[in-house]
């Protein structure tokens, strides 16, 4: 006799996960340039505070392979002295940082409020119109990803696009299609980058 309720052990009872590994790609190292600069961002910190690195140095190992497998992560954590899923942890939250390989322009729309006010859902839907491809999709030419994420901070500026680590202000909906044809002839000439970093130059049309 027993006093716990009788339990049905079925498969399809229990929750499964919907967590997505990182690919085990090959062995991972930084190249010696980035190992020497990896030195010398950890020495900036005390040596019991050696983790505040980790964002600097998972970025490195993304710039190196172009997305983060997991004997990257690996690689990070033996630099920073902590557990690889540590370094999961960080990856897993940050939209920044990519599992899974990625084109050479990945298109982060932002869609919170100021930018969805000034058009930005639209802005996504001709991006995807213009590519052939819906957020979260690569380009058949591993050219372009197209992303959708939260506020870039720019809410002045909407809409913006964040195109890997650089800048694209006030892009319309109507102007979608000419960026992605600009991007392929010009690269990185084609982003407006961030109006503070342009000082003495226009600002633009005000918001409205």
């Amino acid at each position: 006799m027993s006093f716990h309720p009788e339990m049905e052990y079925a498969p399809a009872r229990f929750h499964r996960s919907a967590r997505t590994l990182a690919e085990p790609g090959g062995d991972f190292t930084f190249t010696p340039e980035n190992q020497a600069r990896f030195d010398a961002n950890v020495a900036r910190y005390p040596a019991d505070q050696r983790k505040s690195a980790i964002l600097y140095a998972l970025y490195l190992a993304q710039q190196q392979q172009g997305y983060l497998t997991a004997a990257a992560m690996r690689h990070v954590a033996s630099q920073i002295r902590c557990t690889a899923a540590e370094v999961e942890d960080v990856v897993s939250y940050y939209t920044m940082f990519y599992t899974r390989p990625v084109g050479k322009y990945v298109l982060n729309v932002c869609r919170t409020l100021s930018c969805a006010l000034r058009g930005a859902e639209r802005v996504t839907e001709e991006l995807s119109a213009a590519l052939g491809v819906k957020p979260g999709e690569t380009d058949p030419t591993g050219t372009f990803t197209l992303m959708e994420v939260e506020c870039l901070g720019a809410c002045d500026r909407a809409p913006v696009v964040m195109v890997n680590d650089d800048w694209h202000e006030q892009l319309s909906p109507q102007d979608c299609a000419a960026f992605i044809d600009d991007i392929k002839s010009r690269g990185r000439a084609a982003f407006t980058g961030c109006h503070l970093h342009k000082e003495g130059e226009p600002q633009g049309p005000p918001l409205r």
